[in-house]
């Protein structure tokens, strides 16, 4: 008994650590609710998510969330095992919901945790699995994968976790992803109803256990495999642009206000995760762009696998979005724009993407913690300008992802051919321009076709 008390008073700090994250973040959440704040709650929350992951990082791994410390401690990465996983539990939950009883205190109200308007636990628990598995997926490969050791960029990657899904889905199911949330709402809103966070526990504790089984497929050296087999690389390009293409939809489809940021959220998110396993291409467009610029950074076979795995991506998100949602959109010019505006849209803002990653992730000295931030809100830059001109895809496996969905809904489909056509341009003009721009890295290498 002594020695349980001395560890349980040895990790007093890091139970401390996670009742502050945890409290934080719920009272966040709460007071973004109540006090009527729209378009910029969730990149609130999402910050005050990232800031204490910066902030308790260093003394508890700062998870501030069951699934997390489930999703760690079952990839065999948690200091004290299930036992620590299980006081980590306690209180987070009793930091939720303290925070939850303050901001009730705040406000004098509170508000219930269920699926929005229009939609069934059904639909909310998918949207819940979906993002609660990519925020423990990027947890794990940020923060607990020994190839990404030392890194700066993972509090902004696993906060941001929280943009992408929190615009894209929040209006379907709440947008929790942490049963600590979902507990601490639910308990303080007692009053208007109890359940539903029972199942959303459930389905986040169930994202937790499949983000570490993806994770130890993908880092098989941290469990005696070996390092980035083309397995592990094409694995990485469908997982990477499925969470894009599907971010893409439900932001369409929910008329998110911020669609561009959360989308563009959603490729950081997932570069960072995955950059060091595959290079996190995530479209065609990029991939065929690092091919034409030479160099030796990825043979031809592997360029052409490379696609291949990202439409399937684009394709499994496209069934996903549509079938939670019940309709599709199409692809194509928006509103007056013709087919010559969206055209020179998509090659413009495409080469825009395909340079940046050019220049900052294939170098001889790329970015070593920006290079996520800089191609992300390449979408951000491409998505606000030109979103109401051609959709902003910048991407043919979104393009061909959109295309497919609406087809299966009884629309047209062949927008995604001229728009790849479009995409696959700019690529070739981002090419030239790092050509120009990067001669230095010419000098000892050849173009693909010389």
């Amino acid at each position: 008994m002594d020695s349980v008390w001395a560890d349980m008073k040895a990790d007093a700090p890091k139970y401390a650590a996670e009742f502050a994250g945890t409290y934080v973040l719920v009272l966040t959440i709460g007071c973004n609710v109540l006090g009527g704040v729209s378009v910029w709650a969730v990149t609130s929350i999402a910050a005050a998510l990232m800031v204490m992951i910066y902030a308790l990082g260093g003394v508890s791994g700062a998870n501030f969330n069951p699934a997390v410390s489930l999703a760690i401690t079952a990839s065999n990465k948690m200091a004290g095992g299930y036992k620590q996983m299980l006081m980590y539990w306690a209180v987070q939950v009793l930091g939720a919901t303290c925070a939850a009883l303050t901001y009730i205190v705040i406000f004098l109200h509170n508000f219930n945790l269920e699926p929005g308007t229009g939609f069934s636990i059904v639909e909310a628990s998918v949207a819940e699995f979906l993002y609660t598995f990519m925020l423990c997926f990027v947890v794990l490969n940020t923060a607990c994968a020994t190839a990404t050791q030392g890194n700066q960029y993972f509090g902004l990657a696993i906060g941001f976790v929280i943009v992408a899904g929190g615009y894209a889905v929040g209006s379907i199911s709440g947008g929790a992803f942490n049963p600590a949330v979902a507990l601490g709402v639910d308990l303080a809103s007692i009053n208007r109803g109890f359940g539903y966070s029972l199942v959303y526990v459930v389905v986040e504790l169930a994202a937790a256990l499949a983000a570490s089984g993806v994770f130890r497929l993908i880092r098989a050296e941290d469990f005696n495999g070996v390092a980035n087999t083309l397995y592990a690389k094409l694995a990485s390009e469908f997982i990477g642009t499925y969470f894009l293409v599907v971010t893409v939809g439900f932001n369409v489809l929910t008329g998110s206000a911020a669609a561009a940021f959360s989308i563009a959220a959603s490729l950081m998110c997932m570069i960072y995760a995955l950059g060091n396993v595959s290079g996190a291409h995530f479209n065609p467009a990029v991939t065929f762009s690092i091919w034409l610029s030479g160099r030796n950074k990825i043979a031809n076979k592997e360029a052409g696998m490379y696609v291949g795995a990202q439409l399937a991506g684009g394709l499994a998100a496209s069934l996903t979005y549509s079938m939670v949602m019940g309709k599709a959109f199409a692809l194509g010019p928006v509103g007056a724009y013709n087919w010559h505006a969206a055209a020179l849209a998509e090659i413009v803002f495409t080469a825009v993407l395909c340079f940046v990653v050019l220049s900052v992730a294939t170098t001889d000295a790329p970015s070593k913690d920006m290079f996520g931030l800089a191609i992300g809100s390449c979408v951000t830059v491409g998505g606000f300008a030109i979103g109401g001109v051609s959709g902003g895809s910048l991407n043919p496996a979104v393009s061909f992802g959109i295309d497919a969905a609406n087809a299966m809904k009884g629309g047209a489909f062949m927008n995604s051919v001229w728009y790849s056509v479009f995409e696959l341009a700019g690529a070739g003009v981002a090419t030239g321009l790092f050509n120009v721009v990067q001669p230095s890295e010419y000098k000892k290498s050849k173009l693909p076709w010389k």
